[in-house]
């Protein structure tokens, strides 16, 4: 039985820095034998939320810094991410599954981050995403989340 993780750190607006966060999750992921699927499905999640914060939130400022929490147990794994960016509304960013909007860019990380995750919220200021995975658990189709 593995023991529980949780770390904080806090990166510079670069997306190397970035990628070796991204190998600590998944390597812890693998050490508790989470499915293949989830490991890949929590890989490509961090790769977007991290891409956005840095590329997107901090503008790839060297002045400004990306912060990771991190909790992993043998269940689920949950990982915060803020940049200090201005942030975003979610409700501006444009469905990119609506025809008029199938050659645009925007939006598809986001909604590959909520085809591959259980949970991902945005604090109110749009500058924090927190993701979570459960082990073995599919995510909700997005009909399932609409209100």
């Amino acid at each position: 039985m593995s023991s529980d993780e949780h770390f904080e750190v806090t990166i510079p607006s670069d997306t190397s820095e970035g990628q070796a966060v991204q190998a600590r999750i998944v390597e812890a992921l693998e050490v508790r034998e989470y499915p293949e699927k989830d490991v890949f499905s929590v890989r490509l999640a961090l790769e977007e939320a991290l891409v956005n914060a840095i590329k997107h939130g901090n503008r790839m400022s060297p002045d400004k810094s990306v912060e990771i929490q991190c909790w992993i147990s043998d269940e689920r794994v949950r990982v915060e991410i803020q940049d200090e960016g201005e942030g975003f509304d979610r409700s501006h960013v444009p469905d990119p599954t609506l025809l008029e909007n199938l050659e645009r860019p925007c939006g598809r990380g986001i909604m590959l981050m909520g085809a591959f995750m259980n949970l991902i919220e945005y604090n109110d200021q749009g500058n924090k995403v927190t993701l979570e995975k459960i082990k073995g658990v599919a995510p909700k189709p997005p009909e399932a989340e609409a209100e």
